[in-house]
C-alpha cells in the first residue's frame, strides 16, 4: 500500500509499505479522507519523531474486521480517534482524559495519510464512530478538530451573554467563533491578519472582525464591553504576541485559553501581582476526548455548523507534499483535505 512518510517539512515521500495485519479484536480501515491539522505543520514537534506517517483526522471504510469485533461491519464508514483514554486511571476518573498515559500511547497504525490503517482494540472500543449516510467524508474529518474546540469552550465555561475574543482565524479559530455563538456568547470579536479569513469568520457568526495589521483589538474589545474587557480570549495562533495580547483583553476574572502551543523555549511574562488582584485564569486545552467527538459528529450532521464551507483545498494522497505546502503557505487556505480515491 501507499503511505505518506514525513522526513522533513520539505521532504514527504510516498512510499510502499506492507498493509497492516490485524488481530481478532481489531479492524483495518481503508482511508477515504484525512485532514491536514495545524499540528502536522509544527516541525519542531514532528521532526524529532521522523520518519513517520502523520494524519489524525481520518475517515474511512472498514475493509476487514477480526472475528471478535461486534462494533462495526465491513463496508461501514467510520471516524477513528487516534488517541483514547483508559477510563480508569487517576486522570480519567477526574475527567482529564487527555492527560491519561494510555491516551498518549494509543494511535492508529501507521497513520491517517496511508491507503490503509489498523485500528487497535482500545481505539475501536472507545472512539470509533460510524459516519451517517447524510454526512460526506470531508465533513467527517472535522469531528476531531471540532471536538478539540468543544472541549476548550467547555473548559473555559463560555456561556450566555459572554464577550469572546478569538485571536487567529484559521479553521479552528472560525470553529471557535461559530461554537461560541452556539454556546450563547452575545458578542464575538475575531482577529486575524488576513481579510479573507476574517470574512469567513464573519459568515460563521463573528459580530466584529479586526484586521490586526490595521486596528488594535484592545480598543475594539474595550468599546464593545463598556471598558470591562472580554470574558474569554481564545488564542489559536501559536505565538507569544497573541497570548500577551489575549491576556491584556481580559476583564477581571476573565479566562485566557491556551489552544495552540508555541515553539520550545518561548515564555509568557506574567506578573503574579496582577494575576492575583485580577483573578484572571489561564486554561490550556489540549486535544479532545470520546465525549466531544460524539457531540461534534451530531453538530456536523445536523448542520449546526456547516463545515463543508471550510474545505478550501482537496488533494490526492499522491500529492500530499503539495497539500502540506498549501496548508503552510497559502493564506487563503482553511481546511486542506487529503483524499484516497483508489
Amino acid at each position: 500500500m501507499k503511505a505518506a512518510v514525513y522526513y522533513d517539512r520539505n521532504d514527504i515521500r510516498i512510499e510502499e509499505k506492507k498493509r497492516p495485519t490485524i488481530r481478532e479484536d481489531e479492524i483495518l480501515v481503508q482511508m477515504r479522507a484525512c485532514g491536514v491539522c495545524g499540528s502536522d505543520l509544527m516541525d519542531w514537534y514532528i521532526k524529532p519523531r521522523a520518519p513517520l506517517v502523520l494524519g489524525h483526522e481520518p475517515v474511512g471504510v472498514v475493509a476487514k474486521k477480526g472475528r471478535e469485533v461486534r462494533e462495526v461491519e465491513v463496508a461501514d464508514r467510520v471516524f477513528v480517534h487516534h488517541h483514547v483514554a483508559c477510563m480508569k486511571c487517576h486522570y480519567c476518573l477526574r475527567g482529564d482524559f487527555t492527560l491519561c498515559e494510555q491516551f498518549h500511547s494509543t494511535h492508529i497504525v501507521p497513520g491517517g495519510f496511508a491507503e490503509y490503517f489498523r485500528v487497535p482494540y482500545q481505539n475501536l472500543k472507545i472512539d470509533t464512530l460510524k459516519i451517517p449516510n447524510d454526512m460526506n467524508d470531508a465533513e467527517g474529518v472535522f469531528i476531531e478538530p471540532m471536538g478539540c474546540c468543544l472541549r476548550a469552550l467547555r473548559k473555559c465555561g463560555v456561556q450566555i451573554g459572554d464577550t469572546v475574543a478569538v485571536l487567529g482565524c484559521g479553521v479552528t479559530g472560525i470553529m471557535h467563533v461559530a461554537l461560541s455563538k452556539l454556546f450563547g456568547a452575545s458578542t464575538v470579536v475575531a482577529s486575524d491578519f488576513f481579510d479573507h479569513r476574517l470574512k469567513v469568520a464573519s459568515e460563521f457568526g463573528a459580530d466584529i472582525i479586526v484586521n490586526a495589521r490595521d486596528e488594535r483589538i484592545s480598543k475594539v474589545v474595550e468599546s464593545v464591553s463598556n471598558g470591562i474587557g472580554c470574558d474569554v480570549a481564545m488564542v489559536t495562533a501559536p505565538n507569544i504576541g497573541a497570548y500577551s495580547g489575549g491576556l491584556s483583553l481580559l476583564r477581571k476574572g476573565g479566562i485566557l485559553c491556551v489552544f495552540a502551543p508555541t515553539e520550545p523555549g518561548k515564555s509568557l511574562p506574567i506578573s503574579p501581582k496582577e494575576l492575583f488582584f485580577s483573578e484572571a485564569k489561564i486554561i490550556p486545552a489540549y486535544s479532545t476526548s470520546h465525549i466531544e467527538t460524539r457531540e461534534a459528529l451530531e453538530l456536523i450532521r445536523n448542520k449546526k455548523i456547516d463545515v463543508r464551507r471550510l474545505v478550501t483545498h482537496r488533494f490526492a494522497l499522491g500529492d500530499i507534499s503539495e497539500a502540506f505546502r498549501t496548508a503552510r503557505e497559502d493564506t487563503n487556505s482553511l481546511k486542506v483535505v487529503v483524499l484516497n480515491e483508489g
